[in-house]
Protein backbone atom coordinates (compact mmCIF):
# COMPACT_ATOMS: atom_id res chain seq x y z
CA UNK A 1 0.00 0.00 0.00
CA UNK A 2 3.19 2.64 0.76
CA UNK A 3 4.59 2.30 -3.26
CA UNK A 4 6.99 -0.71 -2.95
CA UNK A 5 7.63 -2.62 -6.40
CA UNK A 6 7.77 -5.95 -4.06
CA UNK A 7 7.93 -6.79 -0.79
CA UNK A 8 9.52 -9.90 0.28
CA UNK A 9 8.88 -12.42 3.77
CA UNK A 10 12.05 -12.83 5.69
CA UNK A 11 13.97 -16.61 6.53
CA UNK A 12 11.08 -19.18 6.15
CA UNK A 13 12.90 -22.44 7.76
CA UNK A 14 11.94 -25.52 4.95
CA UNK A 15 12.28 -27.51 8.43
CA UNK A 16 11.93 -27.04 11.89
CA UNK A 17 15.40 -27.26 13.09
CA UNK A 18 16.43 -24.77 10.14
CA UNK A 19 14.91 -22.32 11.65
CA UNK A 20 17.12 -19.36 13.18
CA UNK A 21 15.18 -19.20 16.63
CA UNK A 22 12.09 -21.23 17.73
CA UNK A 23 10.58 -18.58 17.30
CA UNK A 24 10.91 -18.20 13.15
CA UNK A 25 8.46 -18.61 10.70
CA UNK A 26 8.27 -22.13 8.80
CA UNK A 27 6.73 -23.37 5.89
CA UNK A 28 7.91 -27.26 6.19
CA UNK A 29 4.09 -28.45 6.16
CA UNK A 30 1.04 -27.68 4.31
CA UNK A 31 -0.73 -26.85 7.13
CA UNK A 32 1.16 -23.95 6.75
CA UNK A 33 0.02 -22.66 3.05
CA UNK A 34 -3.43 -21.71 4.27
CA UNK A 35 -2.22 -19.24 6.82
CA UNK A 36 0.26 -17.68 4.33
CA UNK A 37 -1.93 -17.72 1.05
CA UNK A 38 -4.20 -15.11 3.09
CA UNK A 39 -0.95 -13.00 3.44
CA UNK A 40 -0.57 -13.25 -0.42
CA UNK A 41 -4.05 -13.02 -1.20
CA UNK A 42 -4.02 -9.30 1.24
CA UNK A 43 -0.67 -8.11 -1.36
CA UNK A 44 -2.66 -9.34 -4.39
CA UNK A 45 -5.64 -7.41 -3.13
CA UNK A 46 -3.99 -4.24 -2.52
CA UNK A 47 -1.69 -4.37 -6.18
CA UNK A 48 1.15 -5.45 -4.50
CA UNK A 49 3.91 -8.37 -5.14
CA UNK A 50 4.89 -10.30 -2.48
CA UNK A 51 7.83 -12.54 -1.83
CA UNK A 52 9.58 -15.14 0.79
CA UNK A 53 12.85 -15.77 1.29
CA UNK A 54 13.43 -19.86 1.94
CA UNK A 55 16.23 -20.35 4.36
CA UNK A 56 17.62 -23.15 6.57
CA UNK A 57 20.06 -21.56 9.25
CA UNK A 58 22.88 -24.34 9.27
CA UNK A 59 25.06 -24.44 12.17
CA UNK A 60 23.15 -20.66 13.30
CA UNK A 61 20.18 -22.48 13.62
CA UNK A 62 18.22 -22.46 17.31
CA UNK A 63 15.86 -24.07 18.29
CA UNK A 64 16.27 -25.05 21.71
CA UNK A 65 14.43 -23.44 24.64
CA UNK A 66 15.92 -20.87 27.44
CA UNK A 67 17.40 -23.52 29.45
CA UNK A 68 19.33 -24.97 26.90
CA UNK A 69 22.83 -25.72 27.75
CA UNK A 70 24.65 -24.24 24.99
CA UNK A 71 28.21 -25.88 26.29
CA UNK A 72 26.54 -29.48 25.65
CA UNK A 73 26.52 -29.20 21.59
CA UNK A 74 28.48 -29.80 19.07
CA UNK A 75 29.03 -29.58 15.65
CA UNK A 76 28.59 -32.19 13.25
CA UNK A 77 28.92 -32.46 9.25
CA UNK A 78 25.66 -33.45 7.05
CA UNK A 79 26.03 -37.09 5.35
CA UNK A 80 25.18 -36.91 1.60
CA UNK A 81 21.33 -38.43 2.66
CA UNK A 82 21.53 -35.12 4.90
CA UNK A 83 22.23 -32.84 2.11
CA UNK A 84 19.61 -34.83 -0.40
CA UNK A 85 16.55 -34.35 2.55
CA UNK A 86 17.63 -30.83 2.77
CA UNK A 87 17.47 -29.76 -1.09
CA UNK A 88 14.17 -31.81 -0.84
CA UNK A 89 12.66 -29.88 2.06
CA UNK A 90 13.79 -26.48 -0.73
CA UNK A 91 11.76 -27.81 -3.16
CA UNK A 92 8.63 -28.95 -0.87
CA UNK A 93 8.93 -25.36 0.55
CA UNK A 94 8.77 -24.11 -2.93
CA UNK A 95 5.71 -25.54 -4.02
CA UNK A 96 3.92 -24.88 -1.21
CA UNK A 97 4.75 -21.42 -1.78
CA UNK A 98 3.55 -21.78 -4.80
CA UNK A 99 0.18 -23.32 -3.51
CA UNK A 100 0.32 -20.15 -1.23
CA UNK A 101 0.68 -17.63 -3.99
CA UNK A 102 3.73 -15.91 -3.65
CA UNK A 103 5.03 -14.54 -6.66
CA UNK A 104 8.61 -14.20 -5.65
CA UNK A 105 10.71 -17.08 -3.94
CA UNK A 106 14.46 -15.78 -2.50
CA UNK A 107 16.92 -18.74 -1.73
CA UNK A 108 18.86 -17.19 1.34
CA UNK A 109 22.71 -17.90 0.44
CA UNK A 110 23.80 -15.39 2.59
CA UNK A 111 25.16 -14.43 6.02
CA UNK A 112 26.70 -17.66 7.72
CA UNK A 113 23.25 -19.64 6.93
CA UNK A 114 23.61 -23.05 5.72
CA UNK A 115 24.07 -22.46 1.59
CA UNK A 116 27.09 -19.53 2.34
CA UNK A 117 28.27 -22.72 5.02
CA UNK A 118 29.16 -24.96 1.91
CA UNK A 119 30.07 -21.76 -0.49
CA UNK A 120 32.60 -20.38 2.39
CA UNK A 121 36.23 -21.98 3.09
CA UNK A 122 35.98 -20.45 6.46
CA UNK A 123 32.66 -23.04 7.19
CA UNK A 124 33.37 -26.06 4.87
CA UNK A 125 35.64 -28.20 5.74
CA UNK A 126 34.46 -31.11 3.59
CA UNK A 127 36.59 -33.76 1.83
CA UNK A 128 34.52 -35.03 -0.29
CA UNK A 129 32.67 -33.80 -3.23
CA UNK A 130 31.13 -30.89 -1.35
CA UNK A 131 34.14 -29.36 0.04
CA UNK A 132 37.94 -28.19 -0.91
CA UNK A 133 37.68 -26.40 -4.54
CA UNK A 134 35.04 -23.92 -5.75
CA UNK A 135 33.38 -26.25 -8.42
CA UNK A 136 32.81 -28.57 -5.04
CA UNK A 137 31.82 -25.38 -2.75
CA UNK A 138 29.22 -24.55 -5.11
CA UNK A 139 27.38 -27.87 -5.55
CA UNK A 140 25.24 -28.17 -2.20
CA UNK A 141 23.57 -24.33 -3.88
CA UNK A 142 23.69 -25.18 -7.28
CA UNK A 143 21.79 -28.36 -7.05
CA UNK A 144 19.19 -26.73 -4.34
CA UNK A 145 18.80 -24.32 -7.08
CA UNK A 146 18.06 -27.00 -9.40
CA UNK A 147 15.71 -28.70 -7.36
CA UNK A 148 13.61 -25.33 -6.58
CA UNK A 149 13.51 -24.31 -10.29
CA UNK A 150 12.24 -27.38 -11.42
CA UNK A 151 9.30 -27.28 -8.95
CA UNK A 152 8.68 -22.98 -9.00
CA UNK A 153 6.70 -22.15 -12.06
CA UNK A 154 8.37 -21.38 -14.46
CA UNK A 155 7.26 -17.70 -15.10
CA UNK A 156 7.54 -16.91 -11.45
CA UNK A 157 11.45 -15.08 -10.33
CA UNK A 158 13.92 -17.03 -8.60
CA UNK A 159 16.31 -15.23 -6.33
CA UNK A 160 19.08 -15.61 -4.79
CA UNK A 161 20.98 -14.01 -1.25
CA UNK A 162 24.28 -14.10 -1.64
CA UNK A 163 27.06 -12.48 0.83
CA UNK A 164 29.21 -11.90 -1.37
CA UNK A 165 32.70 -11.74 0.45
CA UNK A 166 33.30 -12.46 3.63
CA UNK A 167 35.15 -9.62 4.27
CA UNK A 168 37.89 -11.94 6.00
CA UNK A 169 41.29 -11.70 4.58
CA UNK A 170 44.09 -14.79 4.74
CA UNK A 171 45.70 -14.94 7.64
CA UNK A 172 47.73 -17.77 9.76
CA UNK A 173 44.40 -18.42 11.23
CA UNK A 174 42.41 -18.60 8.48
CA UNK A 175 44.99 -19.49 6.00
CA UNK A 176 42.06 -20.03 2.96
CA UNK A 177 40.79 -16.71 3.55
CA UNK A 178 37.25 -16.47 2.85
CA UNK A 179 34.29 -16.30 0.13
CA UNK A 180 35.44 -13.42 -2.18
CA UNK A 181 33.57 -11.54 -4.85
CA UNK A 182 35.30 -13.17 -7.85
CA UNK A 183 34.05 -16.28 -6.64
CA UNK A 184 30.39 -14.81 -6.33
CA UNK A 185 30.60 -13.65 -9.78
CA UNK A 186 31.68 -16.77 -10.69
CA UNK A 187 29.01 -18.36 -8.61
CA UNK A 188 26.18 -15.72 -10.56
CA UNK A 189 27.20 -16.84 -14.15
CA UNK A 190 26.75 -20.49 -13.12
CA UNK A 191 22.97 -19.49 -11.43
CA UNK A 192 22.00 -17.57 -14.22
CA UNK A 193 22.49 -21.31 -16.44
CA UNK A 194 20.03 -22.78 -13.57
CA UNK A 195 17.47 -20.23 -13.84
CA UNK A 196 17.84 -17.65 -11.59
CA UNK A 197 16.68 -14.73 -12.50
CA UNK A 198 18.63 -11.98 -9.49
CA UNK A 199 21.26 -12.08 -7.16
CA UNK A 200 20.52 -10.27 -4.12
CA UNK A 201 24.23 -9.28 -3.09
CA UNK A 202 25.00 -8.65 0.45
CA UNK A 203 28.07 -10.02 2.30
CA UNK A 204 29.47 -11.35 5.37
CA UNK A 205 28.30 -13.95 8.14
CA UNK A 206 30.87 -16.73 8.49
CA UNK A 207 33.69 -15.30 10.88
CA UNK A 208 33.96 -12.40 13.62
CA UNK A 209 37.41 -11.37 12.02
CA UNK A 210 35.30 -9.94 9.41
CA UNK A 211 36.28 -6.75 8.57
CA UNK A 212 33.54 -4.56 7.29
CA UNK A 213 34.05 -0.97 5.32
CA UNK A 214 30.77 0.68 6.62
CA UNK A 215 29.79 3.56 4.76
CA UNK A 216 26.65 4.69 2.92
CA UNK A 217 25.97 2.16 -0.35
CA UNK A 218 29.31 0.08 0.39
CA UNK A 219 27.30 -2.85 -0.91
CA UNK A 220 26.28 -1.26 -4.43
CA UNK A 221 29.47 -2.36 -5.91
CA UNK A 222 28.70 -5.87 -5.85
CA UNK A 223 25.55 -5.70 -7.32
CA UNK A 224 27.36 -3.61 -10.11
CA UNK A 225 30.37 -6.47 -10.70
CA UNK A 226 27.76 -8.96 -11.43
CA UNK A 227 26.06 -6.70 -14.11
CA UNK A 228 29.34 -6.13 -15.82
CA UNK A 229 30.59 -10.14 -15.50
CA UNK A 230 27.15 -11.83 -15.78
CA UNK A 231 24.86 -9.97 -17.96
CA UNK A 232 22.16 -12.62 -18.37
CA UNK A 233 21.81 -12.11 -14.35
CA UNK A 234 19.97 -8.78 -12.83
CA UNK A 235 21.55 -7.92 -9.23
CA UNK A 236 20.24 -6.03 -6.58
CA UNK A 237 22.01 -3.83 -4.01
CA UNK A 238 21.46 -3.63 -0.13
CA UNK A 239 22.78 -2.14 2.83
CA UNK A 240 23.11 1.49 3.63
CA UNK A 241 20.92 2.72 1.38
CA UNK A 242 19.29 4.95 3.60
CA UNK A 243 17.34 8.17 1.25
CA UNK A 244 15.54 8.00 -2.05
CA UNK A 245 18.16 10.00 -3.83
CA UNK A 246 20.74 7.71 -3.19
CA UNK A 247 18.57 4.72 -3.94
CA UNK A 248 17.46 6.33 -7.36
CA UNK A 249 20.59 7.21 -8.74
CA UNK A 250 21.81 3.60 -8.02
CA UNK A 251 18.86 2.36 -10.46
CA UNK A 252 19.57 5.46 -12.74
CA UNK A 253 23.60 4.81 -12.96
CA UNK A 254 22.66 1.63 -13.84
CA UNK A 255 24.59 0.09 -10.59
CA UNK A 256 22.18 -2.17 -9.85
CA UNK A 257 18.80 -3.66 -11.62
CA UNK A 258 16.75 -3.06 -8.08
CA UNK A 259 17.11 -1.55 -4.60
CA UNK A 260 16.39 -3.79 -1.42
CA UNK A 261 15.71 -1.69 1.32
CA UNK A 262 15.11 -3.04 5.40
CA UNK A 263 16.34 -1.23 8.13
CA UNK A 264 15.21 1.95 6.28
CA UNK A 265 11.48 0.63 6.03
CA UNK A 266 11.32 -0.69 9.21
CA UNK A 267 12.30 3.36 10.32
CA UNK A 268 9.72 4.63 7.57
CA UNK A 269 7.20 2.11 6.17
CA UNK A 270 6.35 5.43 3.85
CA UNK A 271 10.11 5.47 2.92
CA UNK A 272 8.85 5.29 -1.07
CA UNK A 273 5.95 7.19 -0.93
CA UNK A 274 7.66 10.03 1.42
CA UNK A 275 10.95 9.73 -1.30
CA UNK A 276 8.60 10.76 -4.11
CA UNK A 277 8.49 14.54 -2.35
CA UNK A 278 12.22 14.07 -2.32
CA UNK A 279 12.73 13.48 -5.89
CA UNK A 280 10.11 15.96 -6.88
CA UNK A 281 7.99 13.37 -9.11
CA UNK A 282 4.34 12.74 -8.61
CA UNK A 283 3.31 9.56 -6.19
CA UNK A 284 0.11 7.27 -7.07
CA UNK A 285 -1.06 6.96 -3.09
CA UNK A 286 -3.34 4.43 -2.18
CA UNK A 287 -6.75 5.28 -2.08
CA UNK A 288 -7.12 4.60 1.52
CA UNK A 289 -4.55 7.17 2.04
CA UNK A 290 -5.51 9.69 -0.56
CA UNK A 291 -8.26 11.21 1.40
CA UNK A 292 -5.97 11.90 4.31
CA UNK A 293 -3.47 13.17 2.27
CA UNK A 294 -5.41 15.27 0.56
CA UNK A 295 -6.48 17.01 3.57
CA UNK A 296 -2.74 17.27 5.30
CA UNK A 297 -2.82 19.66 2.29
CA UNK A 298 -5.70 21.54 2.16
CA UNK A 299 -4.57 22.07 6.03
CA UNK A 300 -1.37 23.36 5.58
CA UNK A 301 -2.07 25.87 2.66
Amino acid sequence: MRGLGLTIMEAFGVSPEGRITPHCLGIWKDEHIEELQQIASFAHANKGTIGIQLAHAGRKSSVADETFDSNSWTLKGLSIDDIHCIQQDFALAAIRADKARFDVIELHGAHGYLLHEFLSPISNKRTDEHGGIFDNRIRFVVETVRKVRQVWPEQKPLFVRLSMTDWVSPSDEIPTGGWTEEESVELAKILAKEGVDLVDCSTSGSNPKQQIPLSPGYQVHFATAIKQAAPDMLAGAVGLITNAKQANNIVEDDKADVVFLARALLRDPSFVLNGTAELGVFAQYPHQYERGRNKSILTFV
